[in-house]
């Protein structure tokens, strides 16, 4: 046997086996489209996005955009604590703001009377009025900012809060 015909079998050999491997055709089992379609059907049942799909079906309502559960459609986010936040920081310009996630990005800026540029973040994460709804994070151009510098912006934006809540109760 030469090479030329050792690597014409060999050849077929390997192909014949690719072939084989793509289950479908002459060479597979089962070419039957129905069979295929309702095995990947019963497969699909045992995941858990057709369970999550098959609660959503029973369960839902168009009630439920107003009044449901689910954190991804309901805003939780205290008005006080919001617009504190950008009363206080009024002097940063607004990068971004997302009242359904609580999120305000700002960008550099300077305070009156400060030589310093702070940027902020700040995120509102919950309806209620404490300060575990709020989060603030600052940076300056030359990196981070003290605890003290956070707590004192964290201590404005929520005694702004409070001051907006007694006005409106007032009314």
């Amino acid at each position: 046997m030469t090479i030329s015909s050792f690597s014409r079998v060999a050849l077929i050999a390997v192909t014949t086996a690719g072939l084989s491997g793509c289950g479908g055709g002459w060479f597979g089992g089962g070419s039957d489209p129905d069979a295929r379609q309702a095995n990947l059907d019963e497969q699909y049942q045992n995941t858990p996005m057709a369970e999550m799909q098959r609660e959503r079906r029973s369960t839902s309502t168009v009630w439920d955009l107003f009044d449901g559960d689910d954190p991804n459609v309901k805003v939780e986010v205290n008005k006080y604590l919001w617009q504190a936040s950008l009363e206080v920081l009024n002097f940063l310009p607004v990068r971004s703001v997302d009242p359904f996630t609580g999120v305000i990005v700002t960008d550099y800026g300077t305070p009156p009377g400060g030589g310093r540029a702070y940027r902020a973040t700040v995120y509102v994460q919950d309806p209620a009025l404490d300060a575990r709804s709020l989060k603030v994070s600052l940076q300056s151009k030359g990196g981070p900012v003290s605890q003290e510098t956070v707590r004192a912006v964290e201590d404005a934006i929520l005694t702004r809060a409070r001051q907006i809540r007694v006005r409106d109760s007032r009314l």
